[in-house]
């Protein structure tokens, strides 16, 4: 039995679909209620992570016309841009393409998905130029200034990733921690937010390709194709979206010991057409494999499942003022990847809207101000503990729950893909 997308579209329209979480299929799963095709039509799911591959494109006046004939090089909030393609001669008009993870000459800590998230936010934006003719200039800008402003993804929304740890005997700086990475098996890094992922729900791309349209850090986008290197076990996708209607809380940057990186999210919906997709979207975190690599080799040493990662952990990191010790110094402050710890008064603050729940300050904390149980990757009679998540599975719950509300209340409409990713 199978069923066409026209006619979940149509069910949609008339108000008449069954539109579910991924979150709420697995709750529907556990509860022991068999779930046939004609139970749910379509189901909402989503990722929040750290995605290097994003850019972003903006086009926007910064001087009079013919104050410079073209830019070479420009600086936005002392991150590096790249001037052009269109050189935009003598109209005081700015081509720049910024990557995620470029990081700026003022603050080693800061990058483009920093920036990324100030300019969705409103906030004053620092423009420095330097023009083919030597000259230099300097403006402020916010989004509103810039008629267009887009983000895109060259390698989003990966079906499932691995699990990373330093088997060696010296600590190592990647992309993929946000302190050193400890040697002889002390922690493990995680990403991939298990069942909730959307190509986890789609395996086969029946339903997701080119055309279709996803919410991208909580702005309607559209998939343009795979991304890179993607490959049939471990699909990912490339897309846009305007960064006008953006959320700033999905999206952000995340300080790694190898540099600043970008965090994005995606929210896909998945018509239920046959019972393959079905099988997908009713499989828990324990029937997805994650690999477990060495961080420095990139080798596979071990595998087991999403479930060690999110099965009993805690999605939200605790956070108790009044257990501070009042350390020298804080660690959790020091290596805190989002900046989202400080101290107010002589106490410790956490600020929600930005933490990504990665779990750090837990692991560091010597007393109860953070605490989390993140849980550990038992594989070959090892048991790593989970030190670091790099996936943020509390607001890829909810940017799910959103779309199906838009979905249900008409303001997103699911579209059929224009053409097929092949796998």
């Amino acid at each position: 039995m199978s069923r066409t997308f026209s006619e979940i579209k149509s069910k949609v329209k008339r108000g008449k679909a069954v539109v579910l979480t991924a979150q709420e299929v697995r709750e529907l799963v556990e509860s022991k209620k068999h779930i046939a095709l004609e139970d749910v039509d379509v189901v909402t799911c989503a990722t929040r992570a750290v995605m290097s591959g994003t850019y972003a494109v903006f086009s926007f006046p910064v001087a009079r016309p013919h104050a410079f004939r073209r830019a070479e090089k420009a600086w936005l909030n002392g991150v590096p841009a790249q001037a052009g393609p269109c050189p935009n001669e003598g109209l005081g008009v700015l081509d720049l393409m910024v990557f995620g993870t470029a990081r700026s000459k003022n603050d080693l800590r800061y990058g483009g998905g920093h920036l990324f998230r100030d300019i969705v936010e409103r906030k004053k934006i620092s423009v420095k130029v330097e023009t083919d003719a030597g000259k230099t200039f300097e403006a402020e800008v916010t989004l509103d200034d810039m008629p267009l402003a887009r983000l895109f993804g060259t390698r989003h929304c990966f079906k499932n990733y691995t699990a990373f740890v330093n088997p060696g005997d010296e600590p190592v700086s990647t992309i993929f921690h946000a302190i050193e990475f400890g040697p002889r098996l002390s922690g493990a890094s995680v990403s991939g937010c298990g069942h909730l992922n959307p190509a986890e729900n789609d395996p086969l791309l029946e339903t997701i390709g080119v055309g279709t349209r996803v919410l991208i850090n909580g702005a309607e986008g559209y998939v343009t194709g795979e991304g890179t290197r993607s490959t049939p076990e471990k699909p990912n996708f490339s897309g846009f979206a305007d960064l006008h209607r953006m959320d700033p809380e999905y999206m952000g940057g995340f300080l790694t010991s190898s540099g600043p990186e970008c965090v994005c999210s995606w929210a896909v919906p998945v018509p239920v057409l046959n019972r393959s997709i079905l099988a997908s979207v009713t499989k828990g975190d324990s029937d997805i494999s994650l690999p477990v690599v060495d961080v420095v080799s990139r080798t596979p040493i071990g595998a087991t499942t999403y479930g060690d990662v999110w099965e009993d952990a805690d999605l939200e990191v605790r956070f108790d003022s009044g257990a501070c010790k009042g350390c020298d110094r804080c660690r959790p402050e020091e290596v805190c990847p989002t900046r989202s710890i400080g101290f107010d008064t002589g106490m410790p603050t956490l600020d929600r809207t930005t933490c990504f729940n990665c779990g750090l300050c837990a692991t560091v904390c010597a007393g109860d101000v953070f605490s989390a149980e993140l849980g550990a990757l038992c594989f070959d009679g090892q048991k790593v503990p989970i030190v670091v998540r790099q996936s943020d599975r509390q607001r890829a719950l909810r940017l799910a729950e959103d779309l199906k509300m838009r979905i249900l209340e008409g303001s997103f409409e699911i579209t059929e893909m224009a053409e097929r990713i092949l796998l």
